[in-house]
């Protein structure tokens, strides 16, 4: 009964979204009656979204194999967890999340926006309910989540064994929170397109709904990245997968708007620019829709392999983006620049910064999709990998980086630039030091890494320059010090915490990649072998059930070059339902660096044994988890929770006596 209420109630969210479509769009201007009238639509939307939703959720975790959608991907031996993320661990589930963030983030806007204008606010619901017509549209069409099956069968066919990991429960939600968020800022850019309201209130407006959008899909990135590196084995923290690029770049776009955003705001500037990052990141954010469940890439991220489906999402986002370009097309030239800066100033840098974001995100464009274009039109296979990414993409981040710290010291509309460079020198000088310390500790080789490990001290050290500027540290008491410290806006934390996470994941990058050793070898229990100073001893090698699988489980002491010792555990996993294998590695953390250790395939009278340590790796993750950290400092700040304040109304005229 339970599945037929939730098909009923996702269905009915449907109608509502259409019908909210077209009043809004009819009667935008009908003032605050069509607003009241579609924030409760938007409201609704979301409840009966979460209806259908936990539908699925009951059904897998009843083990309902009634439900199509639960004898694929579902079994009565996983474990709860799994049984739940699994719900969104398949192409029809997943859009059922895909929607219900969409329309929880609709629902946001009603609750919060009652500050917009009507008129804004009509047309911002209007364009997020056509959204959710659109993908709720083509779920129950061509992807039901809720079809039976008859005769129920007595067992499921189980989840891949990859995806039965808490990085399930973690990961797509996180992501899609990212990617959906984003529709807000292109619902508010077709919004300001069709209303004509584009001005320094949008601006604020939208910034925050761009900063949390950011955030999720930074902490999403991260904890991909994170589970790739330790369930799939290889050790790697990123490989350039098509699916990775189309998450990435949205996350680059969303980083140029979010700076794009704040000249608007401060400035009243670059508002065609805004508008177009407004739009592109979320058209970013699809795009990784169609290559996931378009089923032209084979790739454990991929959900769908219908090319009738992948043709039907091809042509909603030909519309949907079409469209919204189109709007553009048609309005852009009205708009006004707003003002005038100097090269040499903050907005100068801002738009540096945005320049060379924007062509990263067209690099990556150019190098995930041109293999598939050339096998699509000239029938021709090739493979575009890590080589030139790691060449393109680094030649553009590595100018971007060296200018990063200059931003934050150049003043609005007019700055000088020498005295910028005099109140950093003593961060350059920090990170030469530091450089040169590490890369002796490190070992000298002809490589790219001091200059890597230079950049990321420099962009560390830069980041807080502005805070000592502010604080005068050095040249008042430190209690004066300190007291202006903490009476800075959390907007000027959140942006020195955030380039310092940046500068902290590049140093862990270069580190890992310029440092790191690997062993690959045959022990039997008894044996050891030793890697950077680190002695794996095989312990000892058995056979061990687990819920739904068997392991073949190796024990190993680890002696540590400080003659401290561990135990850790590697093991390979056979599932009873579908017979898949898997690897689950051993991790053991010393300080920022790590030491991985996996078991590999079983030879006749020996077991391959591959071991990595990987000096300073966790620093990739933490600088992105600062990262995610300035998000949130940047949203609880007062300014941008009360957002654009409400226009005074024009005081009444007393009567001429």
């Amino acid at each position: 009964m339970s599945i037929e209420l939730g098909h009923f109630a996702l269905i009915l969210a449907f109608a509502i979204a259409t019908m909210a479509t077209v009043g809004g769009f009819l009667f935008w201007r009908s003032g605050s009656r069509i607003a009241l009238v579609l924030r409760q639509a938007a409201v609704l939307q979301f409840v009966l979204v979460v209806v259908a939703f936990l539908a699925l959720i009951q059904a897998f975790v009843t083990s309902d194999f009634s439900l199509l959608l639960a004898v694929n991907n579902s079994h009565s031996l996983k474990p709860l967890i799994f049984k739940i993320s699994g719900v969104w661990g398949n192409h029809e589930g997943s859009m059922v999340l895909w929607i219900m963030i969409l329309v929880g983030f609709g629902a946001m806007v009603a609750a919060f926006g009652r500050r917009l204008p009507s008129d804004l606010l009509s047309l911002v619901l209007a364009t997020q309910s056509l959204l959710t017509a659109a993908f709720a549209g083509f779920t129950i069409f061509t992807s039901n989540p809720f079809e039976r099956v008859f005769p129920a069968p007595f067992e499921g066919n189980d989840l891949n064994p990859v995806l039965q990991d808490i990085g399930l429960a973690i990961h797509p939600p996180l992501l899609y929170a990212g990617y959906v968020g984003f529709s807000i800022c292109f619902s508010f850019a077709i919004a300001a397109l069709i209303s004509g309201r584009i001005d320094q209130a949008w601006a604020r407006w939208v910034r925050p709904w761009a900063m949390l959008s950011w955030t999720f899909l930074t902490l999403g990135i991260a904890m991909g990245s994170y589970w790739a590196y330790y369930e799939l084995g290889w050790g790697g923290w990123w490989f350039w997968d098509p699916v990775e690029n189309a998450s990435f770049m949205p996350w680059l776009a969303g980083t140029a708007l979010l700076h794009s955003a704040l000249v608007m705001e401060k400035r009243n500037a670059l508002k065609i620019w805004t508008i177009f990052l407004s739009i592109i990141t979320f058209s970013l954010s699809l795009l990784g829709t169609f290559l996931v469940r378009s089923g032209i890439l084979t790739s454990v991220h991929t959900f769908a392999s219908d090319p009738t489906r992948g043709l039907v999402i091809l042509t909603m986002l030909a519309i949907l983006i079409g469209g919204a370009f189109f709007l553009f097309a048609l309005r852009a030239a009205a708009l006004r620049q707003g003002g005038l800066f100097a090269p040499v100033s903050r907005e100068g840098a801002l738009i540096l910064n945005n320049l060379f974001l924007a062509t990263a995100v067209g690099a990556v464009l150019v190098g995930t999709l041109y293999p598939l274009l050339l096998d699509a039109v000239a029938g021709t296979t090739i493979s575009v990998g890590a080589p030139f990414f790691n060449l393109t993409f680094g030649a553009l981040m590595a100018p971007l980086l060296v200018v990063l710290p200059f931003g934050p010291m150049l003043a609005w509309k007019r700055a000088d630039i020498v005295a910028a460079a005099q109140r950093l020198m003593w961060a350059g000088a920090l990170a030469i030091f530091f450089t040169i310390l590490i890369s002796a500790l490190g070992g000298v080789s002809i490589s790219l890494a001091p200059l890597g490990l230079l950049l990321g001290f420099w962009v560390a050290f830069g980041a807080f320059a502005e805070l000592v500027e502010r604080t005068r540290l050095g040249r008042i008491p430190v209690s004066e010090s300190w007291r202006r410290l903490i009476g800075l806006p959390r907007a000027s934390w959140a942006t020195a915490i955030a380039h310092f996470g940046i500068g902290v994941t590049v140093l862990g990058i270069v580190a890992t990649s310029a440092w790191e050793t690997e062993l690959v070898t045959t022990l039997n229990p008894g044996e050891s072998a030793e890697l950077s100073g680190y002695v794996v001893a095989f312990d000892s090698f058995t056979q061990v059930p687990g819920p739904n699988y068997v392991a073949d489980e190796g024990r190993f002491t680890i002696t540590a070059p400080d003659g401290k010792m561990r135990d850790t555990m590697a093991d390979r996993r056979t599932y009873v339902a579908s017979g898949m294998p898997t690897t689950e590695a051993a991790i053991q953390t010393y300080g920022f660096s790590q030491l991985y250790l996996q078991l590999g395939e079983p030879l006749e009278n020996t077991h391959v044994v591959r071991i990595w340590f990987k000096p300073y790796i966790t620093l990739i993750w933490i600088g992105t988890l600062l990262m995610a950290l300035a998000g949130i400092i940047s949203l609880s700040d007062r300014r941008v929770r009360i957002g654009a304040p409400r226009r005074a109304a024009a005081p009444a005229l007393e009567p001429a006596e």
